[in-house]
């Protein structure tokens, strides 16, 4: 495949997962990660789409801080940063197609459980039990697997945030632990120069991206956002059942 055939590619696939991660706050990797890797390597794929998180959660970040629910940001990336090693422990030690399985079932059930209209019990004011619960999970889900966003949803779901409060406050989450992630990969030598080579290069259809997703999450209110978030949770679940079926 010629070199501006790729670049074409990876800038296409970056464009499209940054206008998803931007208007539904989560899921860009699941978009992104498979679809690099159809051409470059997973191991410059993986570290890229992290860049990418990185820069959109600053641009956010810049953007609707006023509507980041702070104490509920901290204590999620608190919370996450314990999961993480265990979440590693995971990925080495169980069949990842057990886990993969388990995990994607799980989520199938959830989403249509709450497509059909079910609600989940409001709580008004963040709880230790709910932060601690979500983040950890987040944790352990990113850990393993770099699916942080199920839990996540959870937590705000039940908290009724409004589509711009929660796109803000995940913003807020995903910029720490994406930055912890990042400096992993610089310290494991995953930083390689092809690496930061189509970084740059993306930047031009990055920042554009993250103002369209913006304008399709202020267009979204209420239950109808929720459920569209329903709608995409449903898909990573799928995802993950097909995955560990035919791997």
């Amino acid at each position: 495949m010629p070199i501006t055939t790729i670049t074409v590619h990876i800038l296409l696939i970056i464009f499209i997962a940054t206008v998803f991660r931007s208007a539904f706050g989560f899921g860009e990797s699941l978009v992104a990660v498979p679809l690099l890797a159809l051409s470059v390597p997973l191991n410059e794929a993986v570290p890229l789409s992290v860049l990418v998180s990185v820069t959109i959660a600053g641009v956010v970040v810049v953007q609707d801080w006023r509507k980041i629910h702070f104490r509920s940001a901290g204590g999620l990336i608190l919370y996450t940063l314990i999961g993480i090693p265990i979440g590693l422990l995971l990925l080495v030690s169980i069949d990842e197609r057990i886990v993969k399985a388990s995990l994607g079932a799980v989520i199938v059930i959830f989403s249509v459980y709450l497509l059909a209209g079910k609600q989940l019990k409001e709580l008004k004011t963040d709880r230790f039990v709910w932060l601690f619960s979500c983040g950890l999970l987040a944790g352990i889900l990113g850990g393993a697997y770099g699916i942080n966003g199920p839990p996540l949803v959870v937590y705000g779901a039940k908290r009724r945030w409004s589509a711009q409060h929660f796109r803000a406050t995940l913003q807020g989450y995903f910029l720490i632990a994406s930055i912890v992630g990042v400096i992993g990969y610089g310290f494991t030598g995953l930083l390689v120069p092809a690496v930061i080579h189509y970084y740059l290069l993306s930047l031009p259809v990055l920042v554009p991206a993250v103002f369209i997703g913006r304008l399709i999450n202020h267009r979204m209110h209420g239950e109808a956002f929720f459920k569209y978030v329903y709608v995409v949770l449903l898909g990573i679940g799928i995802f993950l059942l097909i995955n560990a079926i035919i791997k």
